[in-house]
């Protein structure tokens, strides 16, 4: 590890809300250790034809106690087949489940479970945590006997960018041409919501608040007395004194969740959800408090974080059914999300358990924003780096990757996540990000905003500002693809500047170019390379990128999905999206690159559809071109054409019993019956011949 210098140790910051603490001894924050999964349980995914699925089918989803009896035949199955004894946890999708098993650890029982034949992946439930950066000892919370009385700091993350606060999104280019539109559905993954906020509220009372759910699985682990269930208020994630010592009473391991998993000692609430739900949608111009990035979308709340952590199976359950996908167990979402943001991670590779679900939502047209984590410089957090995920890197109002931040080859994109470099100890801290809050300690109080004693920063932060800018971008453009949002991020994002930023009045180091993760090294404050390599394409703007998607949009739909040669392909643009307020009028159509496989390319001038036959296994290119007499729109798309597949052995004859023909036996087999043919016919003149 390398030590920082005291002032550059000012960027490690909480990324939670923070009352006054005392000021703690100097040194370097220490890394956080990673949470190990929890003891004995697994993740279980099913294949779509196992057996074990047909033979336990599932009773009505929402009726619970059939669910849990079918689930609990399920691992029985499973566990006599596997020689262990399975216990049922809760349900995380259709074929997906918690198993648990009493005496092993959680690596071992996913490796005895994935060598089952009807197993698609059995992976440990993790841990994930609210994304935080260490405390940092340096920085006093206020002054002694001195506590501001409101927001102080301001939204400069939200302005246009200047000289100074370089990394602004300029959320009123965005404004100029929407504000989000209440048909768009922002689902929050975080500690729950606390809906009485007076910048928050419920949709029914004209605040953005849907129902929403709370996926905590966990009685202990949620703090409110029970498990999963239709209120997804946040009661307060504090741990106690009484909760460390309750802990470590328990005997059973897989209920000691405290003092072994990063919660040794006693905490106050986050009331993170809130913090993060006001960054999407907090009401604008209604003379209280601040503004949301995106104020007349609508906020669902998923609860999946509890004291300390959450669960990997309440977390991907909560993806799932934001996205509007059955739940066993639980009643279908009936406000499925457009985009889901979680301002969470863990350690670790993307999980196979991670990216089924991810590729379930984004198939189903959901955008999903995550931040990147917040352990100095480290590789990118899961499920952030989850493959289409669109990961979130934090910046310093300079423009430079905030000390904390995480990064890596996985960021998308790049926005503020609030810093206190510049500050002298007792003053206030200069650039937190302001958000929504609670003062309570432990349970809720009374509403209020953070500022600039009692701070809001990091990559948690950074994340619902692209989740907000994401609901003005599908609010602009219903139509639009996550891999379509991706792009236009990316194409829209403002360069990283190069120059201009320091370490603080008191360290003359240069700010150091940012480089690759290195296990066990602290990479603080760094200028970000302009080539995606490690920051994301560049820094968020927000009006540019509504911009972008304002007006036609081109989108290619192919069938089959997945072309074979020999078989005809159908290319439709009837997908295409117009400027709202218009409508497409011209379809033009091209092949790019044939590959040498195309023959009959045809479409109609002006025509919405096009086809063409590939003759071999190989690669098409092809390009669709529209307009809706007001903007054009070009869409590219790359075609993979698989062999022609091998036909079948009709014949049933051969010392083999029958099998496959190859195609070398087909075409042997036809020119030795052309040789015979030939023959005949020779003998056939010559016999006419003597005649």
């Amino acid at each position: 590890m390398t030590h920082a210098h005291p002032a550059a140790q000012l960027l490690l910051a909480l990324a939670f809300s923070l009352s006054a603490t005392p000021i703690l001894a100097a040194g370097p924050a220490p890394h956080r250790q990673p949470l190990p999964p929890v003891e004995g349980e697994v993740i279980v995914g099913f294949k779509p034809d196992a057996g074990t699925l047909r033979k336990h089918v599932l009773a009505a989803r929402a009726d619970a106690s059939a669910v849990r009896n079918t689930l609990a035949e399920r691992a029985s199955t499973l566990g006599a087949r596997v020689g262990r004894t399975l216990q049922a946890g809760a349900a995380v999708g259709e074929r997906v489940q918690v198993m648990r098993a009493a005496g092993v650890d959680a690596t071992t029982l996913a490796r005895l479970l994935a060598a089952d034949p009807e197993v698609a992946y059995a992976v440990p439930n993790g841990r994930k945590r609210i994304v935080a950066a260490p405390n940092d000892p340096l920085y006093p919370a206020t002054a002694p006997g001195v506590r501001p009385s409101g927001p102080d700091s301001g939204q400069w993350y939200l302005r246009a960018p200047d000289n100074i606060i370089k990394s602004a999104i300029d959320i009123e280019g965005a404004w100029a041409r929407t504000t989000g539109s209440s048909s768009v559905v922002v689902a929050v993954l975080d500690t729950g919501v606390r809906f009485e906020h007076p910048d928050l509220g419920r949709v029914v009372n004209g605040g953005p608040l849907l129902p929403g759910y709370d996926m905590v699985s966990d009685s202990i682990l949620a703090g409110d007395g029970d498990d999963r269930d239709g209120d997804p208020s946040d009661p307060g994630d504090f741990v106690s004194q009484a909760d460390i010592d309750a802990d470590s009473a328990r005997a059973a391991a897989d209920r000691r969740f405290l003092v072994s998993n990063g919660c040794p000692t006693p905490s106050r609430s986050s009331w993170h959800g809130t913090s993060t739900s006001s960054l999407v949608a907090a009401a604008a111009n209604n003379s209280v408090g601040m503004a949301g990035g995106a104020p007349n979308v609508r906020v669902l709340p998923v609860r999946v974080l509890g004291k300390c952590y959450g669960k990997d199976s309440d977390i991907i359950a909560g993806i799932r059914w934001a996205a509007g996908i059955s739940i066993n167990g639980l009643p279908d979402n009936p406000n499925p999300a457009k985009v889901i943001n979680m301002s969470l991670g863990g350690d670790g590779v993307c999980s196979a358990a991670y990216q089924a679900a991810v590729d379930e939502v984004t198939a189903r047209g959901v955008t999903v924003v995550a931040a990147a984590g917040n352990s100095a410089g480290a590789a990118v957090s899961e499920p952030a780096n989850c493959r289409g995920v669109i990961g979130v890197l934090a910046l310093r109002h300079a423009g430079t990757k905030v000390g904390f931040s995480d990064l890596g080859p996985e960021i998308t994109i790049a926005a503020p996540g609030g810093n206190c470099i510049n500050i002298t100890p007792g003053s206030a801290c200069q650039y937190p990000i302001l958000a929504a809050t609670n003062i309570g300690a432990q349970g809720p109080v009374s509403s209020s905003w953070t500022n600039s004693f009692d701070i809001t920063v990091g990559t948690s932060f950074s994340s619902p500002l692209v989740a907000a800018v994401v609901g003005l971008m599908v609010s602009q453009q219903p139509a639009l693809t996550p891999a379509q949002v991706r792009a236009a991020l990316r194409a829209s994002a403002r360069p990283f500047p190069t120059t201009g930023a320091d370490n603080g009045p008191n360290d003359a180091t240069p700010v150091a170019q940012c480089r690759a993760p290195a296990s066990g090294v602290d990479q603080l404050q760094c200028y970000c390379p302009n080539d995606g390599s490690l920051c994301g394409a560049g820094m968020l703007d927000a009006g540019r990128a509504v911009t972008a998607v304002a007006g036609a949009l081109a989108r290619i739909n192919v069938t089959p999905a997945a072309p074979t040669a020999g078989v005809p392909v159908t290319l439709s643009g009837t997908g295409s999206a117009a400027t709202p307020g218009s409508a497409i009028t011209q379809y033009s159509w091209s092949i790019v690159d044939g590959g040498g496989i195309v023959t009959g390319f045809t479409s109609a001038d002006n025509a919405s559809t096009a086809a063409f036959t590939p003759t071999g296994a190989g690669s098409v290119t092809v390009q669709l071109v529209v307009s809706d007499g007001i903007s054009t729109s070009t869409a590219v798309s790359t075609l993979v054409v698989a062999a022609a597949s091998v036909p079948p052995d009709t014949g049933g004859g051969g010392s083999g019993g029958g099998g496959a023909a190859s195609w070398a036996w087909v075409v042997g087999v036809a020119l030795a019956a052309a040789v015979l043919r030939l023959q005949q016919l020779r003998q056939f003149r010559v016999s006419r011949r003597k005649a």
